[in-house]
């Protein structure tokens, strides 16, 4: 059987007809160079504008090249090229088809992520589209290209990484040597002096006092940003935008009393430059006393505890009503009397009237079976001034009582051992750093959080009890400055006298920061 004879019809390629011009044009070959250093200092500076010179008098040279554009980054990491622009730019444009050949200095010019440097190089490829390094010679449309790039990025990625791992332990000594360092232009309250130490800025320090004491006298943080804003009180970088966040920032920032937490994050990944919070995965240092505080220990402490106690106000059985916004003087200290949960306060419309009311959360989220009454917010508004009109009916023995709960309790000192407990701390943390103790790591750990636990306790009890000596004389002020009766409700009233109020069905008890409880009849 004879094989049958494949018949070939050869498709001639249509002859182009161009000028001169056009001809020598199209036959030169479209090249494109890439430049980048990755810093901003002034010797780089000057290696960017070298590149930037030699490629486009390089280029420019060669009569069968025709120059399309310098794509040049100036101070951006190689790591990622997702914030290079030039270098995306010029990737647009070769899979637009208007690139041939791109020139680079390395492939760490070009990038130091390996993954990153061969998927770009994978796609030029398909795009006909020729990468040269000069430094390795290498140009990417040889049969031997992608071997080397693979090889030489791997090495370029490798310098990477062991470049991000001495950054990071340089970090640490310093850390270890209480060496702090902080962007001071973004850092409310302070600045920095000619030594680079933090030192308080007067003209934002009263802005730090401001948010702790209003802070610790009841508000929320939503309103102590809302009252900041109507007072156009900048912010660290000039804004007049403050947010519920901002002051939760500054209230957790142990730096504001004097001292410095290092690493409390930490990077992940050398290429993506990913951070996150510090669980505990690597080593964190604490410094005491590093610079002058704008608000005491004790203050701190204090509203850190505040915290915490805002933090765990939930409702109903289960608990899973958070319930502290601080927006009204009452929210969070407004109790019931039938189940002790919190009243929450309530928008009623009728008719498109509104009212405002009281009601106990269990009740409104029916949470459990609870029979309290649902109360008016202006009777519960007159309930809580005639309680204090109450109070204020006998200001003489209202003034000498206060004096003696200031004189015969809240002067007395503790005695807790505070000398000890440093003395304590100093010889573990010597412990932990010498390693000459026979307890493990973590055991050291654990008594050096358990001490600090006690020393916590006590600056806090120490802060409560001068907070509430501060309170006191300042409730003994009021008294003798007030003459007359409260006619109208006010919240900052409230906010400084009252520090509960229990509604049952026929009274109501409001008791006082000065440890007295009015009833009044309803």
């Amino acid at each position: 059987m004879t094989s049958k004879k494949v018949k070939v019809l050869t498709i001639p390629a249509r002859r182009q007809v161009k000028t001169e011009e056009h001809q020598n044009e199209a036959n030169k070959l479209r090249v494109a160079a890439y430049c980048r250093v990755s810093t901003e200092s002034e010797e780089q500076a000057g290696s960017f504008t070298t590149q930037v010179n030699h490629y486009t008098n390089f280029i420019s040279r060669n009569p069968e090249w025709q120059l399309i554009d310098i794509y040049a980054d100036e101070g951006i990491t190689g790591t990622n090229t997702k914030n290079r622009k030039e270098f995306n730019r010029m990737i647009d444009e070769c899979m637009a088809g208007r690139i041939d050949l791109i020139i680079t200095k390395s492939i760490s010019r070009f990038a130091r992520n390996t993954v990153d440097c061969l998927n770009y190089i994978r796609q030029l490829k398909e795009k006909r589209v020729a990468v040269y390094f000069e430094k390795e010679n290498i140009n990417t449309l040889d049969s031997t290209g992608e071997v080397l790039i693979t090889i030489m990025a791997s090495l370029a990625q490798q310098e990477s990484e062991s470049i991000s791992k001495n950054v990071t332990m340089g970090l640490r000594y310093r850390y270890q040597e209480g060496q702090v360092f902080v962007n001071h232009r973004k850092f409310l309250g302070y600045t920095v002096d000619q030594e680079g130490k933090l030192i308080i800025n007067p003209k934002q320090s009263w802005i730090i006092k401001r948010i702790f004491k209003e802070y610790l006298e009841g508000k929320g943080t939503g309103i102590i940003a809302r009252k900041l804003m109507e007072d156009k009180v900048p912010t660290a970088t000039g804004i007049l935008k403050w947010t519920s966040n901002d002051i939760n920032r500054i209230i957790a920032n142990e730096k504001y009393m004097g001292d410095a937490l290092l690493q409390k994050t930490y990077t992940v990944d050398c290429l993506t430059k990913k951070r996150v919070p510090n669980d505990g995965s690597v080593p964190q240092y604490y410094i005491e006393d590093n610079h002058e505080a704008i608000v005491s220990k004790e203050i701190y402490n204090l509203a850190q505890k505040e915290k915490a106690r805002r933090s765990n106000l939930y409702s109903g059985k289960k608990k899973k009503h958070r319930l502290y916004q601080g927006k009204f003087a009452l929210t969070g200290i407004t109790q019931c009397g039938k189940c002790a949960d919190i009243f929450r306060r309530i928008t009623w419309t009728y008719k498109g009237k509104k009212t405002y009311v009281w009601r106990c959360v269990t009740r409104v989220e029916k949470l459990c079976e609870c029979e309290s009454r649902t109360i008016n917010e202006e009777d519960l508004h007159k309930i809580i001034v005639e309680a204090i009109n109450q109070y204020m009916a006998n200001k003489s023995e209202a003034e000498k009582n206060i004096e003696l709960i200031i004189r015969d309790m809240l002067d007395k000192k503790y005695d807790e051992p505070f000398d000890d407990i440093e003395e304590e701390l100093h010889q573990l943390q010597k412990k932990l750093l010498d390693n000459l103790s026979d307890e493990t790591h973590d055991q050291i750990v654990d008594k050096l959080e358990a001490m600090r636990k006690v020393k916590q306790d006590i600056l806090v009890k120490n802060a409560s009890r001068e907070e509430k000596r501060k309170r006191l004389a300042d409730i003994k002020a009021f008294l003798k400055s007030a003459h007359t009766d409260i006619e109208e409700y006010e919240e900052s009233l409230v906010t400084r006298l009252v520090k509960n109020v229990v509604i049952h069905d026929e009274k109501v008890e409001v008791e006082l920061k000065t440890g007295d409880t009015i009833e009044v009849m309803q």
